[in-house]
């Protein structure tokens, strides 16, 4: 948060009228922000979920490797 922000409690109702008196382009933008932040929120939410200590470094870069080598291959045999 801003230094300069102010904080507000506002009941949905008065957030809403508030949004409304916006001008078109400013609730555009408010509009992207909130897409924005519901976005990253989700990405976290997933990323957490799929979360593991079960691969490592080494392990990733070896099944790397094998995919590569079989596309290589593939592309030769063409």
């Amino acid at each position: 948060m801003r230094a300069n922000t102010l904080k507000l409690s506002l009941t949905y109702d008065q957030l809403i009228g508030l949004i409304r008196q916006l001008p078109t382009r400013e609730k555009i933008r408010l509009g992207r922000e909130i897409a924005k932040e519901a976005l990253d929120t989700k990405l976290t939410r997933l990323l957490n979920l799929f979360k593991t200590d079960e691969l490592s470094e080494e392990l990733i870069t070896k099944e790397v490797e094998l995919v590569r080598a079989e596309l290589y291959a593939k592309k030769k045999r063409k």
